[in-house]
């Protein structure tokens, strides 16, 4: 069911990108102007709307999944959202479909496949002690400031890269909070309001959104979503098989073998992501048909990124 859930998740967090993106290919001049108005502006597209709306069921799907499921599993099935933005991108967009793109579908699909396959999840527990969160939180700070530092004076490529990185670290850090959120609401609806997870959650994803959109603005797409939707999924199973003790195989060829799996679907997705820089719009004038909300720092927020 926790797969049943990933999958219905990340079909609708690609259904709302693309609708997003709609709704600035539509009407090119909402997306423009001054950032400050951006979101009020694009409220009265209903096509922008119910993308954001579909993100919202989105997260609901992935929250539910992690609840029920193991955090090593759900988050590298929500890959699958770029796979299932094709054919959605093509048929709302009007999006050009590669021989490429399919190829990388096929593999992400394929690998994902092996990946649940041989890694054959079991243990983990709900939550962890309040100072190996600490420890978490530590290492994150660690290893993504220097990374924000180096991002700050980079060439616009490198930029997009280490802050994609950045993002899917910090995507993984909010997957894993989300799952303790979703637990704690579980056994208690009112009183998650008294547990810290739910504030750090907060937090998390604010700041999470917060680089997301500095990642899209440099204006380089392709490494931007590369190094988001690889970071994203290896920082969940790290997180997965240290702090949550959830164990993917027994001996070390499995393990080997489902690193293997991992790698090759982060590839597939890195190969879409690189395709998506390149398609042509289907209004002239107005962009790329997937990300192109990325391309300038305006029209960026109207089109997040398809990863969470």
């Amino acid at each position: 069911m926790d797969v049943v859930l990933a999958l219905a998740a990340a079909l609708l967090f690609a259904l709302g990108s693309v609708l997003q993106q709609k709704a600035g290919l539509d009407e090119p001049d909402a997306a423009t102007g001054s950032s400050s108005g951006l979101l009020l502006r694009m409220a009265r597209r209903p096509v922008w709307l119910a993308g954001i709306a579909a993100d919202a069921l989105g997260f609901v799907g992935q929250a539910v999944a992690l609840t029920i499921g193991r955090l090593a599993v759900v988050q590298p099935v929500l890959a699958t959202s770029m796979v299932f933005a094709l054919p959605l991108g093509h048929r709302l967009t009007a999006q050009r479909i590669t021989r490429s793109d399919i190829g990388a579908a096929i593999l992400v699909t394929a690998s994902l496949i092996a990946f649940l396959t041989i890694a054959n999840p079991s243990g983990g527990r709900d939550d962890a002690p309040v100072g190996e969160w600490l420890v978490l939180g530590a290492v994150v700070a660690g290893v993504c400031l220097p990374l924000t530092l180096a991002a700050l004076r980079a060439r616009p490529a490198v930029k997009a890269t280490l802050l994609g990185i950045v993002t899917g670290i910090l995507f993984g850090l909010s997957a894993a909070l989300t799952k303790s959120v979703g637990d704690a609401i579980g056994d208690d609806l009112l009183g998650v309001f008294a547990d810290w997870h739910l504030y750090a959650l907060i937090v998390v994803g604010y700041v999470s959104m917060t680089f997301n959109q500095l990642a899209l603005t440099t204006g380089v797409l392709a490494p931007a979503l590369a190094a988001m939707m690889a970071l994203d999924p290896i920082t969940s199973v790290v997180i997965a098989t240290t702090l949550m003790e959830e164990s993917l195989h027994e001996d070390a060829a499995g393990i080997v073998a489902t690193l293997a799996a991992l790698a090759a679907t982060i590839a597939g997705m890195a190969l879409l992501a690189r395709s998506s820089q390149g398609q042509a719009a289907t209004k002239p004038g107005s962009g790329t048909a997937l990300g192109s909300a990325a391309a300038a720092p305006d029209q960026a927020a109207a089109g997040p990124a398809l990863s969470r």
